[in-house]
């Protein structure tokens, strides 16, 4: 068999890697072995690419964040952020648990996760392209080469999944070029562990989101759970921990400026291989648009849950999500305002078709897909446009019971026809979503969210209107707020759904019992059936058209880039990554103002504190500051204990809670955000100014002890 792209890549990457950038594939890291090593790594390369073994089988995901294990009893560190909703749903105004914090001094007090929680722990990756792009689905375009890519997805995810517990999906790298199969043990037990205050884990709250100098505790703890057998398995009171087979081991030495640090997780999206035409949509529409959108629904909820404690807790995880978003954009687009990088990409994609076009091969093989690419692309970003109101003027019920009449229909079909996401496999995980509707779910917030985007749907031309969805809502195009509120003030008053009880009950029930129903959100979601799949076809239509273009498109930008001896490391998707460089400040910080050191301490946190709202530090910590109760996590040439620390590691969203390394696999910290002025990485990185931004364990470890009295997590962890 042929060399795989991809292994052609990666034979590039000696003469062209740099330490600071690159999100790398496991398998790819012997490739880049002189630069780990130059680095400071002490551990041989090779052993990173064992994903059974230390330290790779300790960094799990939490399916949206990054964690790890650090104890033989399953305890997981991460992010308070990621653990942040599952300290709301625990929270009342009698036990607010997001104001105070939350320890468990045993097992038996540890508290259920949010509903769908989950500790996904990689078994196996395998390249699996050629069965996937088989010659029979490469000969085939649109629709019918998404259906046939999916069929085979789900053949190997259902044989992968024969063996009971585990999650295993199938995930594209390079615009669809390659696949890889990633099976997972899915620990489905989850519980709280461990959260400090808010004045903790949340200091700075979004003022100094994505800003530096950070003074954030930005840590979290939870337990994964199984059978007396070891398997996975729901949660029970007669689970146990789970005993994984290593764990990472906490530091003894703390880190300093110029020390080798690497970071392993499950970095979401990156962009850098995105055409002229996506950046410009980007940044000229998109961004634009969420930042005014969010802007408004973050309002409507200050508005509507004022005074109202318990609707602010149902909803505050929806709160922070949002905020971290919106400022991220916000960064993103002054980042972009004058800069160079849509006229350099635009340069490079240009340098690109020429080198095609100067060979009649290449020509051949990749010119007509270049140009057909960006004619798709454009389609689909039309539709985007029209439908973006659309997409959010359903309601958080409406939503639920959709998702219940497709299942209900795809259960219709044997299990192997359905579609991907509503297979055998999803059953818990849709259940989990359906009853834990109430535990984030405010009636009067979301109505006034829906309500808002339905304004500005109401003001498009009928033209860009869908006149199913229109019939079904009982509105129409121009209508007034005042009658839009009512059309929807009819439709919450007459749906059961609220009810946790009603509607779990229908997620058993035969597409003929949904078409008999006369509440209203049914009625609603069975209305809108039949045109939601027609237009998911012509998205499917659409859909396989650029995949297969995209492909092709990289198949030639991976070739133009290692003809000129550069590497080409795909870019995030999910998928367990390596990333490595040195903690280091800048010489400037943002807007050319004076260097940033690399670490922050918590004199910082004395100096911020004002005793309310963001920075409203426990009094407990401050008078172990005021004291200088700092005993062995004292930094010696900090003069005190060092809270974060800056590093030139290349992460973006889904890092969060990613364990930092030192050059012997120890932990040293958690990686938690980025600087407001290098979030544009995701789409060019750029060497000079990108740092991420890591909480310290020796803040953590003495927050544990000094604060929270966290005892008997320290002796598990083996940190006293």
């Amino acid at each position: 068999m042929k060399k795989s792209l991809l292994a052609l890549a990666v034979l590039s990457t000696t003469s062209a890697a740099f330490a600071d950038e690159g999100m790398w594939m496991p398998q790819q890291l012997p490739q880049v072995a002189k630069q780990l090593k130059a680095a400071g790594l002490k551990l041989d390369p090779a052993s990173l690419t064992k994903l059974t073994e230390f330290p790779m089988n300790a960094i799990v995901s939490l399916g949206g964040c990054s964690a790890s294990f650090v104890s033989p009893q399953g305890l997981v560190v991460t992010n308070h952020h990621c653990v942040y909703n599952s300290v709301a749903v625990n929270s009342t105004k009698e036990r607010d648990l997001l104001a105070n914090g939350f320890v468990a001094h045993s097992f038996d007090e540890e508290l259920p996760a949010s509903p769908g929680s989950r500790v996904f722990v990689t078994k196996e990756v395998l390249n699996v392209t050629d069965k996937i792009i088989t010659p029979e689905v490469a000969k085939l375009q649109g629709k019918a080469r998404v259906d046939a890519i999916e069929k085979n997805q789900k053949a190997l995810v259902a044989e992968c999944e024969k063996d009971e517990g585990h999650r295993c999906t199938v995930s594209s790298f390079y615009g669809g070029l390659e696949f890889y199969q990633i099976k997972q043990l899915e620990i489905r037990d989850v519980r709280l562990v461990h959260a400090p205050a808010a004045g903790v884990g949340k200091f700075g709250g979004d003022t100094d989101n994505w800003m530096w100098p950070r003074h954030t505790g930005d840590y979290g703890f939870y337990r994964a759970y199984v059978s007396k057998d070891g398997k996975a398995a729901d949660y029970s009171k007669d689970n146990v921990p789970y005993q994984p087979k290593s764990f990472l081991k906490l530091a003894k030495e703390g880190v300093k400026e110029g020390d080798f640090v690497m970071v392993l997780g499950y970095p979401g999206r990156t962009n850098r291989h995105r055409l002229p035409s996506e950046v410009s949509t980007t940044f000229g529409w998109e961004y634009p648009a969420f930042i005014q959108n969010s802007n408004e629904t973050l309002a409507i909820i200050d508005r509507e849950t004022k005074g109202d404690r318990d609707a602010a807790l149902k909803v505050a995880g929806q709160v922070a999500n949002i905020n971290n978003y919106y400022k991220n954009r916000k960064g993103m687009l002054n980042s972009f305002e004058g800069s160079d990088i849509l006229e350099r990409k635009t340069k490079e994609h240009e340098a690109l078709k020429a080198w095609v076009n100067a060979d009649a091969k290449r020509k051949a093989a990749f010119g007509a897909d270049l140009e057909n690419v960006e004619k798709l692309m454009a389609q689909r970003t039309a539709e985007a446009k029209r439908d973006y109101f659309l997409d959010k003027s359903a309601p958080t019920l409406l939503n639920a019971a959709r998702l219940m009449y497709r299942l209900a229909n795809e259960n219709a079909k044997p299990n192997a026809d359905r579609k991907a996401g509503f297979q055998e496999r999803d059953a818990k995980r849709i259940k989990a979503s359906i009853e834990g509707v109430n535990k984030t779910y405010s009636a009067k917030v979301n109505k006034a969210i829906v309500l808002n985007n339905m304004k500005h749907y109401a003001a498009q031309p009928a033209s860009e209107h869908n006149a199913v969805f229109d019939a079904a809502m009982g509105i129409q195009a121009g209508m007034s707020e005042a009658e839009l509120s009512a059309a929807l003030d009819k439709l919450y008053a007459g749906s059961r759904l609220e009810d946790a009880a009603f509607r779990t009950e229908w997620l058993g029930k035969s597409v003929a019992d949904f078409k008999a129903s006369d509440d209203a959100f049914i009625k609603v979601a069975v209305a809108l059936y039949d045109d939601a799949m027609k237009r998911e076809a012509e998205e499917e239509e659409l859909g396989g058209k650029i995949q297969q273009a995209y492909g092709n498109y990289m198949k030639a930008k991976i070739a133009y880039m290692n003809s000129k001896g550069q590497a080409v490391y795909p870019d995030a998707n999910s998928t367990l990554r390596v990333t490595f460089g040195k903690i280091a400040g800048r010489d400037t910080g943002a807007d050319g103002t004076s260097g940033w050191s690399a670490f922050t301490t918590v004199a910082g946190v004395k100096a911020k504190a004002t005793g309310e709202g963001e920075f409203n530090a426990p009094q407990a910590q401050l008078d172990a500051i005021n004291k200088k109760e700092f005993g062995k996590y004292l930094d010696p040439k900090l003069k005190s204990v060092p809270v974060n620390f800056l590093a030139t590691l290349d992460i973006t969203g889904g890092n969060s809670g990613s364990a930092a390394l030192n050059s012997k696999a120890e932990l040293v910290g958690l990686a938690f955000d980025g600087t407001l002025d290098s979030i544009i990485s995701d789409w060019d990185f750029n060497k000079a100014k990108t740092r991420d931004i890591q909480v310290d364990l020796r803040y953590m470890l003495w927050n544990m002890k000094y604060i929270d009295k966290a005892d008997n997590l320290l002796k598990e962890m083996k940190a006293e």
